[in-house]
């Protein structure tokens, strides 16, 4: 029966193991340990940057009496190390058995894991890379460490250094809460190594989605609550994401953002993306209200096309969250801060000094957010959660191809209204479906006018983007997520005057839409591709 002394009971730490591959802080960690009565056990290239810094070391082999072999795979799985940190200091057969066995107690793990998501996320790496990188004996050890707690301190995370030696100074030893926690730390380590590895290698079998979904993130921090006031709420950040993402945005100014602030600018950021994608030279600008757009534009510069996104719904505009996809300058940031409106959050890849300053100066608490060049590497997924499971979906990064639609019915499209088609596509692809969008070309680019969104029939969303572009609609390109089941919406958007009507195609009634653009010498072109967001 194991035995543990008060709960209470400070664990001193006479013994510790340390073995890193972030080298950061870990001299100053270990002289300090040193200092305080420690012994030092350590491995490899740890053992040689503390002895290089003149600290006193017992290393590994010399502590077992058995020598590291098999290219540094088998060094700690030794019995002495792990009878060391194992052992219950309580337990009177317990320490018999370490006794007759010469095993000395081990009160500190100080280990980090080799970086295999870093590794396998290197463009060309090679299975047998990726395999060496598959730590062992470092697992091991935590869990081991961690299993432990009553009695031993176990250390994940180089941010956990100063905590442990501020209680060994004030207390001699560390606190079994401060040890509890550490050992959850630890075991959430383990967790996400192992689910990256078991990721890793069923994707080098060709499976697209895993056997076990792991989700995996670091709680960033609680939120003062959710969609509503009487629902908690936390922020997650995945390690794995890599480029522009919210979650790992710099914020540079403004109050803490929300759990609907977060939403809404990922919403926004997503748009950003795609109408980045369409014209990489241009700037494409859009403002979301409740993870819908409520204006979007593409145009030469960040000013001109958050002047056309705003106009897109200048009422619902204000108290929106904006983001562009290029470098916001002075005249991007004037635009912003023009008369009756203000934004909930700004988000771009950067904002110029001025810029900058500017925001700063007309908001107090507008929340502006910088996430570097907007880039995406590696398949995306969706994952969203329902009673008693999850559903897991590939992203849809799929960008607006507009060289590549067909053309149904009607005159041969124009360059200027298949440009223009693009943009509203993208805008479309970020409504809530059933979503219908229409806007087209304005000033020097292209501009979303008005949508539909959310509702439950299509002849409605038509009717709400109409009413929403309002004259706007005449001459414009009118863009369908999904196809139309009968002729009554392009009835109303022709009946508002829109002469181009993009929609995927795939109805056995097409023939009817078909039919009704050609008598009305309106251009009917299908993507072949649904755009679906729900």
């Amino acid at each position: 029966m194991q035995q543990h002394n008060s709960p209470s009971r400070v664990a001193p730490v006479r013994r510790a193991l340390i073995s890193v591959s972030e080298k950061r802080g870990i001299v100053d960690f270990a002289r300090a340990l040193a200092g305080l009565g420690a012994e030092i056990l350590s491995t490899g290239g740890t053992a040689r940057t503390l002895r290089d810094a003149g600290l006193l070391v017992t290393l590994v082999e010399e502590h077992t009496g058995f020598p590291e072999m098999l290219d540094g795979r088998v060094k700690t799985l030794h019995p002495k190390i792990h009878g060391g940190i194992l052992g219950v200091r309580g337990n009177a057969e317990h320490r018999a058995k370490m006794a007759e066995h010469g095993i000395e107690p081990i009160d500190l793990v100080c280990v980090d894991l080799y970086k295999f998501e870093d590794t396998v996320a290197r463009p060309g790496i090679t299975l047998d890379e990726a395999v060496e990188q598959i730590d062992i004996g470092g697992p091991s050890m935590l869990r081991s460490a961690a299993k432990n707690f009553h009695d031993v301190t176990v250390i994940s995370d180089p941010s956990q250094y100063e905590r442990v030696l501020a209680e060994l100074r004030e207390h001699g030893g560390t606190t079994l809460e401060t040890r509890m926690d550490l050992a959850a730390s630890a075991y959430e380590r383990t967790c996400t190594f192992d689910a990256a590895i078991s990721a890793y290698l069923r994707g080098r079998q060709g499976e697209t989605f895993p056997r076990v979904l792991v989700a995996t993130g670091a709680r960033a921090g609680t939120l003062r609550y959710g969609e509503n006031p009487h629902q908690p709420a936390a922020l997650y950040v995945d390690s794995g994401a890599r480029g522009a993402v919210v979650a790992g945005a710099e914020q540079l100014h403004g109050k803490e953002l929300s759990y609907n602030n977060l939403l809404d600018a990922s919403a926004a950021l997503e748009l950003a993306l795609a109408l980045a994608a369409l014209e990489p030279g241009s700037a494409g600008a859009c403002v979301i209200k409740h993870t819908n757009p409520c204006g979007a534009a593409l145009a030469g510069s960040p000013g001109e096309a958050f002047d056309l996104a705003i106009a897109g719904d200048p009422l619902a505009a204000y108290g929106g969250i904006a983001s562009c996809s290029t470098t916001i300058d002075l005249a991007g940031a004037e635009r912003i801060c023009g008369p009756d409106r203000f934004f909930e959050v700004v988000i771009a890849p950067d904002f110029a000094p001025d810029a900058l300053a500017l925001l700063r100066d007309r908001w107090k608490n507008v929340r502006l957010l910088r996430t570097g060049p907007l880039a995406r590497t590696g398949v995306r997924r969706d994952i969203r959660s329902i009673p008693g499971g999850y559903l897991v979906q590939e992203h849809d990064d799929t960008p607006p191809a507009p060289a590549g639609w067909t053309h149904a019915a009607g005159p041969k499209p124009e360059a200027a209204m298949l440009r223009a088609g693009g943009v509203i596509e993208a805008a479309v692809r970020a409504l809530s479906s059933n979503a219908v969008a229409i806007g087209g070309p304005a000033g020097h680019g292209c501009a979303l006018f008005g949508g539909g969104a959310g509702q439950m029939d299509r002849v409605a969303s038509c009717r709400l983007a109409v009413a929403k572009a309002g004259e706007r609609a005449r001459g414009a390109v009118a863009v369908s997520d999904a196809f139309f089941p009968f002729a009554d919406g392009p009835e109303i958007l022709i009946g508002a005057g829109v002469r181009m009507i993009v929609h995927p195609g795939g109805s056995k009634r097409d023939p009817d839409t078909f039919a009704l653009c050609e008598q009305h010498g309106v251009t009917c072109m299908t993507t072949g591709v649904r755009r679906f967001r729900h």
